[in-house]
């Protein structure tokens, strides 16, 4: 199965838009009547799929809402070996940008904690999501150190 059918056939009320792509309803919990507006975009660009929520939910909260990983968004996943083990595998760009979205997320949320706002225990859930996924990011981006990262 193709990366694009592995991802399209968990979304609901997918629509073809044009050659290789696609609007469904993004599968987040971020969405509090559901979404209703088809306000994922889906496209297929080369060996990958490529998807954008219009209302902001990340890639990685797609994708793990559909049960799959980043790397499920690849036709062919790159093997630990195949470019040495320096490189990750998922690609920098990719890795740069979940960073992005989680030192976002963190810094909105902490910025709550220092104007000594009221935090609830959803928003220290998700500080703590947040700071796992920075360190998988930096554990992907430097496998060698990751071990030393675990202890």
């Amino acid at each position: 199965m193709s990366a694009g059918g592995k991802i399209l056939g968990r979304l609901t009320r997918v629509k073809q838009t044009g050659p290789a792509r696609w609007i469904a309803s993004c599968p987040t919990g971020a969405h509090p009547h559901g979404d209703r507006s088809r306000g994922l975009s889906i496209r297929e660009a080369d060996d990958r799929v490529l998807i954008y929520c219009h209302a902001g939910c990340g890639a990685v909260d797609v994708v793990e809402a559909l049960g799959l990983t980043l790397g499920d968004l690849y036709e062919r996943p790159l093997c630990a070996g195949a470019l040495g083990a320096t490189h990750p595998a998922i690609p920098a760009r990719d890795l740069l940008e979940i960073l992005d979205h989680e030192i976002n997320v963190s810094v909105l949320l902490l910025n709550d904690v220092v104007q000594r706002r009221r935090v609830n225990e959803l928003q220290i859930q998700r500080l703590i999501q947040a700071a796992a996924r920075i360190g998988k990011a930096r554990d992907m981006a430097n496998p060698a150190k990751a071990t030393r990262h675990a202890a």
